[in-house]
């Protein structure tokens, strides 16, 4: 699935992007901040001004539900657009993931016409994709933070709240970095 020793290096990136930032290790890591200090930019479709408002409408409307974020490339730097219309918890890791392809340097393998909202998108291939959601996790919830979150019997709702994630995201972390077998052994002793 991965190439060898990529797991760990998103750990390791995990760690020294909150370093590098001045957080501790275990302390949340918003991906608006992180955006601003990669120098992308991050709007909603309201911010476009140029797009129909018409469209606009559509998006954070009707066809909400179709899309999370994108990223557009630019000359000077990047542009993420993201959808107002999810919930925080979804709005950070839809921006984490597009961050994610940005750090990773993905480079965007098919452009289409999305029927429902009539714009032009691109999208990467699946590899990618997993490359990109497994960094994006990582950087939210770095297996420190949830043996922290283990550690200190914080509560699921209050870690959702603390680091800004949904609760599917923190199960989904605790369960693939084996922190909950991890702490169920610990357990038995």
């Amino acid at each position: 699935m991965f190439r060898r020793g990529f797991k760990s290096w998103c750990e390791e990136t995990a760690l020294n992007v909150r370093r590098h930032q001045g957080l501790a290790s275990t302390a949340p890591l918003s991906p608006f901040v992180l955006a601003r200090e990669l120098r992308v930019e991050v709007i909603q479709p309201a911010d476009l001004k140029d797009l129909p408002e018409d469209v606009r409408r559509r998006l954070v409307g009707q066809h909400s539900d179709c899309w999370s974020a994108l990223t557009i490339p630019g000359k000077r730097r990047p542009l993420v657009v993201y959808n107002p219309s999810h919930s925080a918890a979804r709005q950070n890791s839809d921006l984490m993931h597009e961050l994610a392809h940005i750090f990773l340097g993905h480079k965007p393998t098919m452009l289409f016409v999305d029927p429902n909202t009539d714009l032009a998108l691109r999208t990467h291939d699946k590899a990618q994709e997993e490359e990109a959601n497994w960094l994006a996790g990582s950087l939210l919830l770095p297996r420190e933070v949830l043996l922290y979150i283990k550690s200190t019997g914080l509560s699921d709702e209050s870690a959702c709240r603390q680091y800004g994630v949904s609760a599917k995201m923190l199960s989904y972390r605790m369960n693939v970095s084996g922190v909950n077998l991890q702490h169920r052994r610990s357990q038995r002793w």
